[in-house]
């Protein structure tokens, strides 16, 4: 059985796994070009995330309504992602 430490230190290593990815990536190939900013951002955004479900799953109880908010903030992860990165709504935060 996981206990709630081992929970969070699990969720908290996940941002740097995938920001790690780029990092490595960019040492091989020049198609991967991110900048500190890029690092920045994306950190925000994924410890945000991180903390906002480590903070559901300490305080929700019921397994539905984890499932529905875990799932909820997930999926609004992968919105903000997939606008800053190719603008799929066109916001200012793609850069548009």
């Amino acid at each position: 059985m996981i206990t709630t430490n081992q929970r969070s230190v699990l969720l908290f290593s996940i941002p740097f796994v995938l920001l790690s990815i780029p990092l490595i990536a960019m040492q091989f190939t020049k198609e991967v070009n991110w900048t500190l900013s890029d690092f920045v951002i994306m950190g925000i955004l994924l410890f945000a995330t991180v903390f906002t479900l480590d903070f559901v799953l300490k305080k929700v109880k019921t397994f539905k309504s984890r499932l529905i908010l875990v799932l909820g903030i997930v999926a609004l992860l992968m919105l903000i992602w997939a606008e800053m990165a190719v603008g799929i709504f066109g916001s200012p935060i793609a850069g548009n």
